[in-house]
């Protein structure tokens, strides 16, 4: 049976649990420069309707070095571009290479590739989700918290796919989740119901409400690609929800701040705060590639070390 990762509840607690601990073992695999190559030969193709740094590098470096091979394809490089059916294109992938990896706008593009691929399908982001991107974060916490059950984590600014994907992620681990959003742009409602119903998320509108007594702030971009036009009425709408040092003194001494990038600064976070926590960031976007390295070898092979 196929597997799928559309979103973070694709995989249960415990499958979850054992990719953080795969990802540990890539990543003291590569800082030891031990070779590990378990998709020796398997092909992954990467569709990027929305452009990309970390994701495109993150993924083409993992499936490298666990010895396959990644195919670029933008939206003007495939048929999709011009009409094809998103399901005539997933059946065609389906017979050429292992896995597919889509970042896109629509989490319904994400659906309807998932349902006519006879291979994994990966949401490499969308705008309702980005699974790949929480991955990665849950496993920074683990690494700098030593845990994730009871680590109080603060939400502050757009209440996006990263604000939706944490959802997930009290729900799937059950640590406390605060989120400090403007009304018009708070997180989805059907996972705020259901995650408020479970008693695992607080919404706030004042961001020190948020961030009081948190072990970790986390923040993203105001205006996301594709919303540039909403670019005044935004940075208006989000003035007062910047992660700045006089907000920090809410949060507990050795909280740490987050942000998927790319960053803004100035606007939802200020150069000082970014900073201060830089190496946190960019071992947060470091761990993109473990994450990664351990989600593909989940995707794609039958049996993995660890998880059986």
């Amino acid at each position: 049976m196929k597997r799928d990762f559309r979103k973070l509840l694709d995989v249960t607690g415990e499958e979850c649990a054992h990719l953080l601990e795969r990802a540990l073992f890539m990543k003291r695999a590569r800082q030891a420069h031990n070779a590990y190559k378990p998709l020796q030969d398997r092909t992954l193709a990467m569709i990027f309707e929305k452009a990309s740094t970390r994701t495109r590098i993150s993924f083409e470096v993992a499936i490298k070095e666990l010895g396959g091979h990644a195919i670029f394809l933008s939206q003007s490089d495939t048929q999709m571009g011009r009409g094809e059916p998103i399901r005539d294109t997933a059946r065609v992938l389906s017979r050429y290479v292992d896995a597919i990896m889509i970042r896109t706008f629509a989490q319904d593009t994400v659906e309807s590739l998932a349902r006519w691929a006879s291979i994994p399908v990966i949401n490499g982001l969308s705008d309702l989700y980005h699974p790949c991107q929480i991955l990665a974060d849950l496993f920074t916490v683990k690494e700098h918290k030593g845990r994730l059950r009871d680590v109080s984590i603060a939400w502050v600014g757009d209440g996006n796919n990263m604000a939706n994907s944490w959802i997930e992620a009290a729900l799937l681990f059950g640590f406390p989740l605060v989120v400090a959003a403007p009304p018009a742009y708070r997180p989805s409602e059907a996972l705020v119901k259901e995650a408020q119903e479970k008693g695992v998320l607080t919404l706030v509108a004042d961001p020190v409400d948020a961030v009081r007594g948190a072990d970790v702030v986390n923040t993203d971009v105001w205006i996301s690609m594709g919303m540039e036009e909403e670019k005044e009425e935004r940075r208006k709408a989000f003035a007062s929800f910047r992660i700045d040092g006089e907000l920090m003194k809410a949060a507990k001494p050795d909280a740490i701040v987050m942000h998927c990038l790319p960053a803004h600064r100035g606007e939802e976070i200020t150069d000082e705060v970014f900073e201060q926590f830089q190496e946190v960031i960019f071992t947060q976007a470091e761990n993109r590639l473990h994450t990664q390295k351990a989600l593909l070898e989940w995707l794609m092979t039958e049996e993995i070390h660890g998880y059986y």
